[in-house]
C-alpha cells in the first residue's frame, strides 16, 4: 500500500522526494494509516477519534439527508407540472454553469435568492446541484480547512461513500508535506479524492464562495476568526462542522476575551457547556446573517474537553429575520441555582403579515424572587433547539448499523443515544446536586426527583453534557417548592438567615409535591440499562501540545510518562522501550 519502495525502508514523499520509514510512526484509525513524525511537528490527537467518528455519521447522513430532499423536491416540481417532462431550458441550469457559480467564460452567475425558504428543507438548498444537461444531483465536495497531519481528510475520502473530492488546507508546510505523504501513502483511493493545499484558510474560503457542501473547521482552540469565511464558502443547504476547544474561555473564566471573540458573555453555571454550545451557535448565527444567511443546527455536543457542532446553511433574507426569536439573554442569581432567559426579539401577527419588535422586558425583577439576591445577565445565547431529533435517530441508526466501522463506537453511540433523550427545546438544565448544596440538604435520587416533576404536569428529561443535569419546562417556583416538600420529610440544621437556603426554606409550599414513582421517570435507555457516560478509555485523555512546541519531561501530565520514553529512545537513535527510565523520566 502506499507509494512505491525504492527499498525496504523507503518511500517517496507526495513530492518525489525520500524518506525514511524508520523516523516514523504509522498509526491507523478506521480504513486510514498516516505516518507521524517522533519529534510532534504535525499535530495530532488521539483523542479526536470521537470528533472524527462522530463526523464521519453525521457526514453519512448528510448526503443520505441531502438525496432524499433532491428527489422530493424534483417530485414536487412534476406534481406541479401534471406530470409532464419539464422544459430543459426553464428547469435546468446551462451547460455553462459550473459547480462554483461562474461560467466557462469566466463571469459571475447571480444567484434569486429572493424567495422564502422552508426551514427544514427549502428548494433553493439542491439549486446550485444539478449535473449538466441532466437532473441529477452532484456527490458533495467537502472542505477540511485545518488539516494537520490529513488523517480525517483521509477517512472521510476512504469510509464515506458518495464524496467526489476532498480540499485539505494548511498554512504550515511541514503539515502539507506530511498531509501529501500520507495521501500517497493511503494508495489510489485517497490519491484520486484528496488533494492536499498550502493555504490560509480564509483566504481560500473567502475565494470559493458557496462552493463546498460540507465545511469542516476543527482549529486548536477558538474557530472565531474562520467564521466569517467558512459561513461563505459552504453551499445552500450544505452543513458546517465547527468545533471549539478553548473551552475556559466559553465557559466563563474570561469573560470579556468570549465576548470579544463570540460576541456573548459566559456565566459560571453548572450548565456552562451547554451555554458554551449555544455561544457558539449564536456566533456561527452572527455571521450568517452578514450575508443573508442563516443556520438550522442538527447536532451539538460537547465532548471530553471541546464542544462540536452540526449546522446546515441556508440563504433567504426573509428567513433571517427570525434570528433575534431565537436568542436570549440569561440572568443567572447569585445566591441560588435561579436561572431566567430573556427572548431579544418577539413577532405580532396582523392581517396576515408579522411584525418583528423588540422582546419585552424586563423578564425579572432586579432581586431574585426566590432567595432575594442579585442577578448576572450573560449572552446573548441560541435559545432555539440544538439538535434535530429526526437526524440525531438516523444517525444512531446509522451507527449501529455500521458499528465495526467506527472505532469510537462506544462513546459516540453513548452521547447520541443520551442526545435523543433530551427535551430539545429546553436551553441549559439544573443541576440536583447544586440545588441541594443551595439547601443544604440530602439529595433525593434522581428517579424520585423527576417524578416529582413529573406528577406536577411536567416534563423533564436528562443532558448529554453532565449525567446529574435535569432539563424541565418547570419554572422555578416549582422547582423550589418540590424541594420544601422534600426537605419536610427530611430536615436539615438551621442555618443562618442571610443565606440564600434559609430564605428559600422560609416560604411555604404551594404546590404539594407527589413523589410517587412516575412511569416515565427513567429514561428507555436507563430502563434498559444502555451505557450514557462512558469513562476516559486511557490516562492522559485529553488535550496535547500544539504542534512544533518542544516536547519536554513538564508535558508527562499531558501526554505521559511512556511518550515522553519514546521522545527520548528516538533522539538517543535506539529506538528501545527502556522501561526501566520511566520513573525517573516522569519525575524529572
Amino acid at each position: 500500500m502506499g507509494a512505491e519502495n525504492k527499498t525496504d525502508e523507503e518511500k517517496q514523499n507526495g513530492d518525489g522526494t525520500l524518506f525514511d520509514l524508520n523516523d516514523y510512526t504509522i498509526i491507523k484509525e478506521g480504513d486510514a494509516e498516516i505516518l507521524m513524525h517522533a519529534k510532534n511537528e504535525v499535530f495530532y490527537n488521539k483523542t479526536q477519534v470521537n470528533n472524527r467518528d462522530m463526523s464521519i455519521a453525521v457526514l453519512r447522513t448528510f448526503i443520505s439527508q441531502r438525496k432524499q430532499e433532491h428527489e422530493a423536491m424534483l417530485a414536487r416540481r412534476r406534481t406541479k407540472a401534471g406530470n409532464k417532462v419539464p422544459d430543459a431550458k426553464a428547469e435546468i441550469p446551462d451547460d455553462s454553469v459550473q459547480h462554483n457559480g461562474e461560467s466557462k467564460d469566466g463571469s459571475e452567475v447571480l444567484e434569486d435568492t429572493s424567495h422564502n425558504e422552508s426551514c427544514s428543507k427549502p428548494e433553493e438548498e439542491t439549486k446550485n446541484l444539478w449535473g449538466k444537461g441532466r437532473e441529477e444531483l452532484k456527490p458533495p465536495r467537502v472542505l477540511e480547512a485545518l488539516s494537520a497531519s490529513g488523517l480525517r481528510a483521509l477517512r472521510y475520502a476512504r469510509e464515506v461513500e458518495g464524496i467526489s473530492q476532498v480540499v485539505a488546507l494548511d498554512n504550515d508546510k511541514a503539515s502539507v508535506e506530511a498531509c501529501r505523504r500520507n495521501i500517497k501513502f493511503n494508495g489510489s483511493v485517497a490519491c484520486s479524492k484528496v488533494e492536499s493545499h498550502l493555504a490560509d484558510a480564509r483566504v481560500y474560503m473567502l475565494t470559493h464562495p458557496k462552493e463546498f457542501d460540507v465545511v469542516d473547521l476543527d482549529p486548536y482552540g477558538a474557530p472565531s476568526v474562520f467564521l466569517d469565511s467558512a459561513v461563505q464558502s459552504v453551499a445552500d443547504g450544505g452543513m458546517l462542522m465547527c468545533t471549539a476547544t478553548d473551552m475556559a474561555v466559553l465557559c466563563g473564566g474570561n469573560g470579556e476575551v468570549c465576548h470579544s471573540k463570540y460576541g456573548s458573555y459566559p456565566l459560571r453555571g453548572k450548565y456552562c457547556h451547554e451555554m458554551a454550545l449555544r455561544i457558539l451557535l449564536a456566533s456561527i448565527e452572527s455571521h450568517a446573517n452578514r450575508y443573508k444567511r442563516y443556520i438550522v443546527p442538527v447536532l451539538s455536543v460537547q465532548m471530553d474537553f471541546y464542544v462540536r457542532v452540526f449546522v446546515r446553511i441556508y440563504t433567504s433574507a426573509s428567513d433571517m429575520k427570525s434570528t433575534p426569536l431565537k436568542l436570549s439573554y440569561v440572568y443567572q442569581c447569585t445566591g441560588c441555582d435561579s436561572f431566567h432567559l430573556q427572548p431579544v426579539g418577539r413577532t405580532v401577527s396582523k392581517n396576515n403579515s408579522v411584525r418583528y419588535l423588540p422582546g419585552f422586558g424586563p423578564a425579572i425583577s432586579q432581586e431574585c424572587s426566590d432567595c432575594g439576591k442579585k442577578f448576572n445577565m450573560g449572552g446573548p445565547i441560541w435559545s432555539a433547539p440544538i439538535h434535530d431529533q429526526e437526524w440525531v435517530a438516523a444517525i444512531l441508526a446509522d451507527v449501529k448499523s455500521m458499528k465495526d466501522r467506527y472505532p469510537a463506537y462506544e462513546r459516540i453511540s453513548a452521547v447520541l443515544t443520551t442526545v435523543s433523550e433530551e427535551l430539545p427545546d429546553i436551553p441549559l438544565f439544573l443541576s440536583l446536586h447544586n440545588l441541594c448544596a443551595t439547601l443544604k440538604c440530602t439529595s433525593p435520587s434522581a428517579v424520585i426527583f423527576r417524578s416529582a416533576v413529573i406528577n406536577a404536569g411536567y416534563r423533564i428529561s436528562g443532558t448529554h453534557v453532565n449525567p446529574l443535569g435535569l432539563k424541565t419546562d418547570a419554572p422555578m417556583d416549582v422547582i423550589w417548592d418540590i424541594m420544601r416538600c422534600w426537605i419536610k420529610n427530611h430536615p436539615v440544621k438551621a442555618q443562618p438567615s442571610d443565606q440564600a437556603g434559609s430564605v428559600i426554606l422560609a416560604k411555604e409550599p404551594v404546590l404539594q409535591a407527589n413523589f410517587s414513582r412516575a412511569v416515565a421517570s427513567l429514561s428507555k435507555a436507563q430502563a434498559k440499562k444502555v451505557a450514557r457516560f462512558l469513562p476516559n478509555p486511557e490516562r492522559h485523555w485529553g488535550p496535547k501540545l500544539r504542534a512544533g512546541r518542544q516536547i519536554t519531561s513538564k508535558h508527562v501530565s499531558l501526554l505521559g510518562p511512556k511518550a515522553l520514553n519514546g521522545i527520548n529512545n528516538h533522539e538517543n537513535g535506539d529506538g528501545s522501550n527502556h522501561e526501566d527510565d520511566e520513573e525517573p523520566a516522569a519525575k524529572q
